[in-house]
C-alpha cells in the first residue's frame, strides 16, 4: 500500500490518504500502454476523408475527339485519372480506424498509467479546490501555488465553477473518475487527485 501526503489549496499538508497498490503499484509495461493509447487515438479519428472515382467526375458522356486522325493522343473520357479535374485512383476512402481492445487489458493499462505517475512523483492528492466564483485568474493562482503545468485535474465530479476556471488555462485539464483515459494520464507530466475523487477511481476496477 502506498501512502501519499494530502496537500489543501495552498499546498500545507493536511493528512495522509492509502493508495491501492492494485491500482497505483502495478508494474508498468510500455507495450501494453503504446497499445491502448494507440485504440484510443485511433477510435477518434472520424475516417471521412474521401476523393472521386471514375465514377463521381462530372463529364465523360462524349469521347472527347475520334480516335484517329486528329494528332493527339487516343482518348475515351475526360474523366480519366491523366486528365485535369479527372479522377482519383486509389484515393483515401471513408473507412472506421477503430479497433478492439479487450476490457481486462483497457483496465490493466489505465493501472499502469496511474502507477506509472506515483512511481514518478508525479501524482498529488490535493483534499480540494474551493473557488468563489467561476475566474480564471483564481483558479491560476491555486495551481501556481500547487506547482502545476501541465496536469490532469480529476474531481469527484462535474463542477461548473472549476471547470469554468479551468478550461482557458494552457497545459491543465479537468476531467473525472469515469471519464479517466490512459491517453489523457500520459499526456500530461502530472496527475492531480481531489480527495473525493480518489475512492471513485479505485472503485473503477473493483467491478
Amino acid at each position: 500500500m502506498a501512502v501519499v501526503k494530502i496537500y489543501d489549496q495552498d499546498k500545507k499538508e493536511s493528512g495522509e490518504i492509502t493508495l491501492s497498490s492494485e491500482v497505483f503499484e502495478v508494474e508498468v509495461r510500455p507495450e501494453i500502454l503504446n497499445l491502448v493509447v494507440r485504440a484510443q487515438l485511433a477510435a477518434k479519428r472520424a475516417g471521412t476523408h474521401a476523393t472521386k472515382t471514375r465514377a463521381f467526375v462530372s463529364g465523360g458522356g462524349a469521347k472527347p475527339w475520334k480516335q484517329k486522325g486528329t494528332g493527339r493522343a487516343r482518348s475515351g473520357s475526360n474523366r480519366s485519372p491523366i486528365w485535369r479535374g479527372g479522377a482519383v485512383v486509389f484515393g483515401p476512402a471513408p473507412r472506421d480506424y477503430s479497433f478492439k481492445v479487450n476490457r481486462k487489458v483497457r483496465s490493466l493499462a489505465l493501472k499502469m498509467a496511474l502507477s506509472s505517475r506515483l512511481a514518478g512523483d508525479a501524482l498529488m492528492v490535493v483534499k480540494g479546490i474551493d473557488l468563489p466564483e467561476a475566474k480564471t485568474k483564481l483558479f491560476a493562482k491555486v495551481a501556481g501555488t500547487l506547482g502545476l503545468s501541465k496536469a490532469l485535474i480529476v474531481i469527484p465530479e462535474d463542477d461548473r465553477t472549476l471547470t469554468l476556471s479551468a478550461r482557458n488555462i494552457p497545459g491543465l485539464t479537468l476531467t473525472t473518475p469515469e471519464r479517466l483515459s490512459v491517453h489523457e494520464v500520459l499526456k500530461h507530466k502530472q496527475l492531480v487527485l481531489l480527495e473525493g475523487a480518489v475512492e471513485p477511481v479505485q472503485a473503477r476496477f473493483s467491478l
